[in-house]
This record gives structure tokens, C-alpha cells and sequence, in this order.
């Protein structure tokens, strides 16, 4: 069974060769001169991408985005780099590593010798087999610069190529030590899929590969000499080896599968339709980590929301409908990305008898022309499920250094959909200055959920938006980047809270009370 094995690896091996081979075919009939010629015009700086697609047709059926092109050249012409490339799956981190070091191996004789680090040897192996393989079968390759392998030194572990250009798997904690090429230390280090799932859901074992990288691997550099460092990954958690390497680089990027407009950042080959086929198989939390480098984790606040019946609309005192625009506490909006996406939240919540109704919500990472439509359709739910019988309320978040965000961007699209409409919503800003949004979280809401005080609407159970809500709800931390649902809940039950006290008196029905400012209360 074993011999199988070995003997059907060799045969994949094989036809792996055979496509490169066949994909690079040669024009046997060009002379020396314009062989020369056509090198010359491959290498010249500038053409780096016209160098990428003569060489790795197979690679090369998207034209490159932007973000591939300048990252590229960075990678190529920075003597001294330490490029963190936070790319979501589906944007060619590995392949286009690939290029970049050939690039510098072939066209700009850079000697190479190059560690390839992966989360284990297996998997070190399985990334560098794509070098292998274009070294040994690229006729391109073979045809401008030689024969690349040189027999006694070529397994699948390491390979030294005749113009002695070294290259070598390394799996995630073995020993890097010894890679020196003759008297040429270490020149280029790639981490590419360092981080592991397991690992990261404990921070003790982060901690030790972490150290591992600084200690062990990054050293191997010549400190005095030119070299390339890579870390290639997308975030998968929030304690992960990707960030922290990010803390260190002096070349930071992240790229998400979509851009801050809600496109596809590479349309050449991701489109529209491939992305939502995709993020439709997938859970909310998966895609934000494999996709938007937005890693959700299970928190402890929440455990469990609560569903249930909402009470019809014409019996409430009055609804709340609370917008947070995002971003807020430390992460402020600025007028330079007033265009820009992030993820924003609408909620409607309804008072009854000490209870608090989450009727609906709008959850996503979208503009905020759509932030304001959301608003705008979540009074016209008010109004169609009241029948018009029920005072509303409409209130975006916004503090003091939001203020010019929504003075500037936010109030004229609010004029600006209200005259399309011919019906301007009224709304107030909440000016409230907030504390930490974790703490006012918890504080405010982990009490009233825990005691069933908090029910969202079971018919919206399966609708995208509350979903989303619900995750959110549930991974609920101190660390986490995403809580613009609880945020917005938070902020309409505030203003609930402060504009009626709600008693059960016999004969009395419902009294409304106006609570007084308190200066020792947020």
C-alpha cells in the first residue's frame, strides 16, 4: 500500500511537471539577438509584470490588481523588508510570492537563499513544491537562464540550483539553524500559512511560535546584508502570529475580498457572483475570518440570546430605532473616509412591561448611503406593523469627534434620500459620551439578557441581519473588533431607559416617568 502511494505521489509529481512543460513552450526558431532583446525588455524595470506572465503563463490568467503590482514592486526593490501581506483567501499570496522571488533570483541576480516557513514540514513542503517544479520544467525559465537542477542537491525538502540559489521547507518550531549557502546566510524568509487554528485557540502556544520566529528564524538573516521577509497569511484569530508579526513590519497590508466600496478588490478574477457563491456556503464567522481578515471568536458574555413573540407595535409606549454609523470609541471616522465601508448597525427596539424587543435590525459592512436607506426602511416597518399608532424615535450615535462626520457626511444624505422621497426623516444625534463599548455592552445588556429582558424577534430569526446580530451578540469581548449590533442595542435601550420608567401599578396601567440626569451615571 505504501509503494502505491509512493508511486502514484511520483506520478502526480510527473504531470505536474508535464503542464508547466506544456504551458511554457519556447520559440525554438528565435535567434541569440532577439532572445537577447526580448530578456532585455522582460527585466527592465517597470516590466516586472510583463516578466510574471511570459515566464508563468499557467499562473497568469487574471490581469493583476493594483494592490499585486505596488505590493510586488515594494517585495522586489526594498532592500531591507519585512512585508506583512494580511490578504484574504482567493487573492494569490503564495503565487505571487513565487514570482517575486524568482524576479529577484533571475532578473535582478539576487543571490537567494530562501527559507520557506509553513505551519508543518508537510505543509512547508507542499508550498515550495511549485519552486521545484518550475525550476526543474519551466521551459521558459530553462531557455533564458539554464538548467536549474543540480543533481545531489535537489529533494523536495531542499534544492540548490547550479547558479547556487538555495531553497528550503521548513516546518513551524524545527530548527532553522545551518541554512548558510557556503558563506551566504539566509537572504529571503517567506511565512506563508504559519498560523493553525489549534494553536491559535491557545495563547500559550502563540506565545512560544511567536518567540520560535524571533528567535530562531528571523536571526538567520545576515544583519548587515540585504534581505527580504515575508509573512503571508490571512488573520484567523485574534491572537494569532500574523498580527504580531505586523507590529514589526515596516511594509503592513491588509486586502480584503472586497473593497472598502463593497467590490471585488481583484474583479479580474473574483467576481461579484463568485464571492456571494462563496460566502453563501459559509457561516457569517467563517467568512469574516477567511475573507475580510475580521476573525470572530466565541466570547462568554453572552452564552445564548433569547427568541421570542414581540408584542404588537400599537402597544407600546413608543419605539426606539438607534443607528451607530461605525466606527466609534477609538476607531473614529474621519472626512477622508466618509466613501468608505465599515460595518454599521440599525436596530429598532420596542419598551414593554420591563422587557426590551429587538423588532429588527440591519447589520453589515456596507456605505453609508445604504446606512441611511437602512434607516429610512426601518421607520417605514414602524409605521406598517403600528399602523401608524406608536411615536418613533430616531437616533445615530454620534460624540464629539463624530460630529463632524455626521454634520458633513450623514445629515446630507439624510436630506438628500428624504427629498427623493419627499418625506425627511427627523433624527436626533446622540451625543452621549460614551465609556468603553465593551463595558457599556455588557453592563447594560448582559443583565437583561441573562434575566430574559432581552428578546429579539423569532420572526426574524432567519433573516441575514439578525443572524448577524446574534453572532456578534455571542462573541462579545474585551478583544473583539466586531460588536456594532450590540453597539446599537445598547444605545437604543439607553435612551429607553432615560425617557420612560416603566411600573406596574393596579389601576394605573403604565406610568411614564422622565428620568433626571444623574451626574455619577453615564
Amino acid at each position: 500500500m505504501i509503494q502505491k502511494t509512493e508511486k502514484q505521489a511520483l506520478l502526480d509529481w510527473e504531470e505536474f511537471l508535464e503542464g508547466i512543460r506544456n504551458s511554457t513552450p519556447v520559440d525554438i526558431n528565435e535567434t541569440e539577438e532577439e532572445k537577447a532583446k526580448r530578456i532585455a525588455f522582460l527585466e527592465k524595470e517597470g516590466n516586472e509584470e510583463e516578466w510574471f506572465k511570459y515566464y508563468f503563463p499557467k499562473y497568469s490568467f487574471a490581469k493583476p490588481a493594483k494592490f499585486h503590482v505596488e505590493s510586488a514592486k515594494r517585495f522586489i526593490y526594498t532592500k531591507r523588508i519585512a512585508q506583512s501581506r494580511k490578504w484574504a483567501r482567493g487573492l494569490s499570496k503564495s503565487t505571487r510570492r513565487m514570482f517575486e522571488v524568482f524576479y529577484l533570483t533571475f532578473a535582478k541576480k539576487f543571490k537567494t537563499n530562501m527559507l520557506l516557513i509553513s505551519k508543518s514540514e508537510d505543509n512547508a513542503v507542499r508550498l515550495l513544491s511549485p519552486y521545484k517544479g518550475n525550476l526543474e520544467a519551466n521551459q521558459r525559465l530553462i531557455n533564458d537562464y539554464g538548467v536549474q537542477e543540480k543533481p545531489g542537491s535537489w529533494s523536495e525538502y531542499e534544492f540548490v540550483t547550479r547558479g547556487k540559489c538555495a531553497f528550503r521547507a521548513v516546518g513551524a518550531d524545527q530548527n532553522p539553524r545551518g541554512s548558510r549557502l557556503d558563506e551566504l546566510r539566509v537572504t529571503i524568509i517567506v511565512f506563508d500559512d504559519v498560523d493553525d487554528d489549534e494553536v491559535c485557540r491557545n495563547p500559550e502556544r502563540v506565545d512560544q511560535r511567536f518567540t520560535w520566529i524571533q528567535k530562531a528564524v528571523l536571526p538567520t538573516v545576515d544583519i548587515s546584508g540585504d534581505y527580504r521577509i515575508a509573512f503571508d497569511n490571512n488573520v484567523i484569530a485574534e491572537n494569532c502570529c500574523t498580527l504580531r508579526f505586523a507590529q514589526y513590519a515596516n511594509d503592513d497590508e491588509t486586502v480584503n475580498i472586497r473593497d472598502e466600496y463593497g467590490k471585488s478588490v481583484w474583479r479580474e478574477k473574483n467576481s461579484e457572483a463568485d464571492i456571494d457563491d462563496m460566502l453563501r456556503l459559509l457561516s457569517y464567522e467563517a467568512a469574516q475570518g477567511e475573507y475580510f481578515n475580521n476573525p470572530i471568536s466565541k466570547g462568554k458574555v453572552f452564552t445564548e440570546m433569547t427568541y421570542g413573540k414581540c408584542p404588537p407595535m400599537e402597544d407600546l409606549p413608543f419605539v426606539i430605532i438607534y443607528a451607530d454609523p461605525s466606527p466609534s470609541n477609538k476607531d473614529k471616522p474621519s472626512l477622508k473616509s466618509k466613501a468608505k465601508n465599515s460595518c454599521k448597525a440599525v436596530s429598532i427596539i420596542g419598551p414593554l412591561n420591563l422587557k426590551y424587543y429587538l423588532y429588527k435590525c440591519f447589520v453589515d459592512v456596507t456605505t453609508n448611503y445604504t446606512f441611511i436607506e437602512w434607516l429610512y426602511a426601518a421607520r417605514d416597518y414602524v409605521v406598517q406593523q403600528s399602523k401608524g399608532k406608536v411615536q418613533v424615535y430616531v437616533y445615530i450615535e454620534n460624540n464629539t469627534l463624530q460630529d463632524p462626520f455626521y454634520q458633513q457626511v450623514l445629515l446630507p444624505l439624510i436630506f438628500e434620500i428624504g427629498k427623493e422621497r419627499r418625506d425627511v426623516l427627523g433624527v436626533t444625534p446622540d451625543d452621549r459620551d460614551k465609556p468603553d463599548k465593551y463595558f457599556r455592552i455588557e453592563g447594560t445588556l448582559e443583565p437583561l439578557n441573562r434575566l430574559g429582558q432581552f428578546i429579539m424577534n423569532i420572526e426574524e430569526k432567519d433573516d441575514p441581519h439578525m443572524k448577524r446580530m446574534e453572532t456578534q451578540f455571542l462573541s462579545v469581548s474585551p478583544q473583539s473588533k466586531t460588536m456594532d449590533g450590540p453597539d446599537s442595542v445598547e444605545g437604543g435601550v439607553h435612551i429607553a431607559k432615560n425617557k420612560v420608567f416603566i411600573t406596574d401599578e393596579p389601576g394605573n396601567g403604565i406610568m411614564m416617568v422622565k428620568r433626571k440626569t444623574s451626574s455619577k451615571r453615564y
